[in-house]
């Protein structure tokens, strides 16, 4: 630091101007501050004290001037989220949604099965369709009947090791990262498009379930094909009237039809083919965990 001779108050007046340039632009505000608690310290001379009151003013200011700084600086360290579009079902265009649509003859039988995707932040679908083989703006097996917007704030979308706001810190950055959504939507699709797609091991959810787990939503690591499925059944929302129709008729008219030909033994194996489903994903989901992951 410097030390004041009590014997030229000219150089003080010379130096003054050139300390507070120096101090502005080599020291922090914790610094400064640090420097006004020991100035009456370094400067003992009865002459330079009349400077102190001002020095230390100056200083104060600086300080003030170096937090404001460094709080806009900090303020904005996540990812600037820029607005999203309106939903247009008509366009088939639902940003950021988790997107659902009942499968031939599957969600016949049982119609809480169905096909899923996850859409971009322009609103794109892109899914899991078949094996090496994901779409992109092309929704398989026909339009969006039921979707769920996600909430962006809810990711993680770290640049380092340090910028992680989830609680799975080093988890998250062992299965692999986004710095966006679109990010996380692009790297899982890379990794599906070398992927079998099974409807019992690997499908359409798992594809969505990894991209959650990227993006590591809702502070979570652990989606799946059951919580997806579960996510989309209970929180979804149709499209329209239409889509209910779509998507409950042929499941109503399959009942009608196996009580009028087979009877009631009919609606009893129906359920029990409802409950061998669920049980398969249950158990390979939360029992037999590697039986399940893509």
């Amino acid at each position: 630091m410097f030390l004041v001779p009590s014997s030229s108050p000219q150089l003080l007046i010379i130096f003054f101007p050139l300390m507070l340039q120096f101090i502005s632009r080599t020291c922090s505000s914790s610094l400064i501050l640090f420097a006004i608690q020991r100035g009456g310290k370094w400067v003992t001379s009865s002459i330079a004290g009349v400077f102190v009151d001002t020095l230390t003013m100056k200083l104060v200011t600086l300080a003030q001037k170096c937090d404001v700084e460094d709080s806009f600086g900090t303020k904005d360290d996540k990812h600037d989220l820029w607005p999203l579009d309106d939903i247009d079902p008509t366009k088939s265009r639902f940003p950021c949604c988790l997107v659902w649509t009942p499968l031939p003859v599957v969600s016949w039988l049982a119609p809480f099965i169905g096909h899923v995707g996850l859409c971009m932040e322009d609103g794109t679908v892109v899914d899991f369709s078949g094996s090496n083989f994901v779409n992109v703006d092309d929704f398989a097996y026909g339009a969006v009947a039921r979707y769920i917007q996600l909430d962006r704030k809810q990711c993680c979308f770290p640049s380092n090791l340090v910028s992680h706001t989830c609680k799975h810190r080093y988890k998250h950055a062992e299965r692999g990262t986004a710095i966006s959504w679109d990010d996380a939507i692009h790297s899982s699709r890379r990794h599906f498009e070398h992927k079998s797609y099974n409807l019992f091991t690997c499908n359409c959810h798992s594809f969505v379930a990894i991209c959650l787990n990227h993006m590591s939503y809702g502070g979570s690591m652990d989606w799946n094909m059951v919580n997806v499925a579960a996510l989309v059944l209970f929180k979804g929302r149709w499209v329209d009237f239409m889509a209910v129709v779509r998507s409950f008729l042929p499941f109503t008219l399959m009942v009608c039809f196996g009580v009028s030909f087979v009877g009631w033994p009919f609606l009893f194996g129906l359920l029990m083919f409802c409950l061998l489903l669920v049980a398969w994903f249950l158990v390979g989901t939360y029992c037999l965990k590697n039986l399940l992951e893509c």
